[in-house]
């Protein structure tokens, strides 16, 4: 289905770059994390940075009638310092997508009856609720010298949600079979 509004398309723009830099962002912090004696915080980054992979593709999607060169705008966290302030930046980051973008582009789109960027908006907000969690949980580790556990982390390739051990058949925001899940 196509976008036939300005707005709601200029939104999956947005998304779609600021979901590349987080993905691309926690790659990097990932290495950093594993190299400075936190291989499970690393692990962690790069399970989240496939779930902003997922989002980045869906809102790529919604968009693949728009061909076109297009202006990007997008807010990023930018900065590689100790494990600490890197989770910070993570964390805001998505907590600024959770309290301040999705709502607006999910509400945009809902009033411009877009389902498609409706829904691509939806599964990225969820996913992105329980990545602040995640992070903060593993800065309150690393501020104690701490790695996180060991558990496997799972993602759903359909929408980026994320979830530290085997708890769910079924993915509870998307209905994804939990059998393609990626596991870190």
């Amino acid at each position: 289905m196509a976008v036939n509004n300005a707005m709601t398309a200029d939104f999956l723009r947005s998304a779609y770059g600021g979901e590349s830099m987080a993905h691309m962002r926690y790659l990097i912090w990932g290495d950093a994390a594993a190299g400075s004696n936190f291989p499970n915080i690393g692990r962690l980054f790069k399970a989240v940075a496939y779930a902003e992979w997922a989002h980045a593709k869906n809102h790529f999607n919604v968009l693949k009638e728009q061909v076109g060169d297009s202006t990007v705008t997008a807010g990023a966290v930018f900065g590689n310092t100790d494990i600490v302030q890197n989770l910070q930046g993570a964390i805001d980051g998505e907590l600024h997508e959770v309290n301040q973008m999705y709502p607006v582009y999910l509400e945009t789109a809902r009033f411009q009856q877009e389902k498609d960027a409706e829904k691509s908006f939806h599964f990225a907000l969820e996913a992105e609720k329980i990545h602040a969690k995640l992070f903060q949980d593993a800065q309150n580790a690393a501020k104690g010298g701490q790695d996180i556990g060991s558990e496997t982390i799972y993602i759903c390739p359909v929408c980026g949600y994320t979830e530290i051990g085997d708890n769910v058949e079924k993915c509870p925001v998307c209905g994804a079979d939990k059998k393609i899940f990626k596991s870190y």
